[in-house]
């Protein structure tokens, strides 16, 4: 199971650099620009669902109790010791998050995803780093 979460953060690392190659666009950038909007959309999505994947996997592989939602992963992870719980707490809200882009996508708060592309980016690679130092330990 250990490859199938390193081949998981592999592709998270794709994604976040993917990211930070849109940062340079200004909040105007996306509410002009449909493609650009989409594709920040959509890569912010499939790295919150990569970072689910990953602790239902961690979550499975440790035999803990199942999540009863996708917000539950991350507390989960922070209750077991595998993130910090005040960082699992703020990973939490972005599992809310996730659900915004994947079932309101035509009311999007284009404010909030500019603000989640340039001030959150750090937190999926915080994550990465944590399940780096987990697999290393087990």
């Amino acid at each position: 199971m250990n490859d199938e979460i390193e081949s998981k953060l592999e592709m998270l690392e794709e994604y976040v650099a993917i990211l930070k190659g849109y940062q340079h666009h200004d909040v105007k950038d996306l509410m002009r620009d449909h493609t650009l909007r989409g594709a920040v959309e959509r890569y912010i999505e499939v790295a919150l669902e990569c970072m689910i994947d990953i602790g239902e996997m961690i979550i499975s592989k440790e035999k803990l109790k199942r999540p009863d939602t996708y917000r539950d992963v991350f507390l989960l992870l922070g209750e077991h010791g595998i993130l910090p719980d005040d960082f699992a707490e703020d990973l939490a809200s972005a599992a809310g998050f996730r659900n915004v882009l994947v079932h309101m996508y035509a009311k999007i708060d284009i404010d909030r995803l500019y603000y989640y592309l340039e001030n959150n980016l750090e937190d999926i690679e915080r994550f990465g780093e944590y399940i780096a130092r987990y697999l290393i330990k087990g």
